[in-house]
């Protein structure tokens, strides 16, 4: 028994450095992300597919030639989907603009880190968003 009881306090703290809580580690709290503020519904819709990784669920939301612009830069829309879904995320949502299809925020890339971006959505006649405009955004 006496050896069990030398052991305990070397396996406490293998632990607690395990769970980083020794030395400089903070825990995040993660908020439940607020999407009030996006008045268009089909953009929150999309805005929520993607927050949740739900690829196949934000995909429904476009075209199936959807014109992807990055920073002005075209790219293909199902490629940078199914990489950027569950690996970037918005953050915060900081403003909306034009009928709630501009969103700006704070988001984050497991690739890139932190930073300001926009969403930009436009809608056609029956109501799939052709086109996506996203980019680091100044505001």
């Amino acid at each position: 028994m006496n050896g069990f009881k030398s052991i305990v306090p070397v396996l406490l703290l293998c632990f607690l450095q395990a769970c980083g809580q020794i030395g400089n580690h903070n825990h995040q709290i993660i908020k439940q992300m607020d999407f009030t503020k996006i008045k268009n519904i089909k953009v929150q819709a999309a805005i929520e597919a993607w927050q949740k990784g739900d690829t196949t669920l934000w995909l429904s939301f476009f075209t199936t030639d959807t014109k992807l612009l990055d920073d002005g830069h075209l790219r293909d829309f199902k490629k940078f989907s199914s990489e950027a879904i569950g690996h970037e995320r918005f953050i915060t949502i900081d403003k909306v603009e034009n009928n709630g299809m501009n969103i700006y925020g704070r988001f984050h890339s497991d690739t890139w880190g932190d930073f300001k971006t926009y969403f930009k959505f436009h809608l056609n006649k029956e109501g799939k968003f052709y086109q996506l405009e996203i980019g680091q955004a100044k505001y």
